[in-house]
């Protein structure tokens, strides 16, 4: 495939804490610092929009590795944290874990339970955002495994 571009527009009208707008594509919100970096807490933030795109791409990724390898699940779900470290005044993005959490199907042998675990880990790296962020940001999963109870 070749090279692609993402644009953005961002207008930011006010000072320090104001609230702007950015738009690409789909999304169009308003953005400001979150209210933990005392700023108002209006629409998204680039804490929460970097932790958005990790996940997304992280989730989108493990279920195009499921579906490719023909492994077939009952459900996707996850949830991801975003670790904030402010020392001495300077603010960095330390880690991003994820919990994604597999459902297989009832009839899901050892081996595709192995399978799945094995897709969880390898999405991480395959993952572009990830990718991109190596590095500088530390990326650590939590998967959690089952099967959909067999109901009689």
């Amino acid at each position: 495939m070749p090279e692609h571009s993402f644009h953005l527009k961002a207008h930011w009208p006010d000072l320090r804490n104001g609230i702007g707008v950015i738009e690409s594509g789909n999304l169009k919100t308003q953005v400001s610092i979150p209210p933990e970096m005392e700023g108002p807490g209006i629409g998204t933030n680039p804490d929460e929009m970097l932790l958005g795109a990790a996940a997304t791409c992280y989730i989108i990724t493990l279920a195009a590795m499921m579906e490719r390898s023909r492994l077939e699940k009952e459900d996707l779900t996850m949830e991801s944290e975003g670790i904030v470290d402010v020392t001495n005044g300077v603010i960095t993005y330390k880690k991003i874990i994820h919990h994604p959490s597999i459902v297989l199907k009832s009839t899901a042998t050892e081996k595709e339970e192995q399978l799945a675990l094995k897709l969880a880990e390898r999405a991480e790296s395959s993952c572009m955002i990830s990718r991109a962020l190596k590095g500088n940001v530390e990326i650590a999963l939590d998967v959690r495994l089952s099967k959909k109870p067999v109901i009689d």
